[in-house]
C-alpha cells in the first residue's frame, strides 16, 4: 500500500487497517519465533506500512491542532 492510498483514507479506515496491519505483525514474529517463515520480507513491509499510517494519523493530529490554535 503507497503513502497515497493511505492518506485518501479517512480515520476510521486508517485505524482500522492500523489495528489489523498490528494484528498481522503479531502473528508473523509469532511465527518467526516458532517456526520458520516463508516470506520472511513480510515482517518488514507490515513494520513500514504500521509505520506509514501512524505518521498520516500524527499529521491530521498536528493539522486539526494547528486550526484549533488558529481559530482559538
Amino acid at each position: 500500500m503507497k503513502a497515497a492510498e493511505i492518506r485518501e483514507m479517512s480515520d476510521e479506515q486508517l485505524q482500522l487497517t492500523l489495528d489489523e496491519t498490528c494484528d498481522r505483525l503479531f502473528r508473523l514474529r509469532m511465527q518467526a519465533q516458532t517456526e520458520r517463515l516463508d516470506a520472511p520480507s513480510e515482517l518488514r513491509h507490515h513494520r513500514k506500512l504500521v509505520a506509514r499510517i501512524k505518521t498520516v494519523q500524527r499529521a491530521r493530529e498536528l493539522e486539526k491542532q494547528a486550526k484549533e490554535a488558529a481559530a482559538g
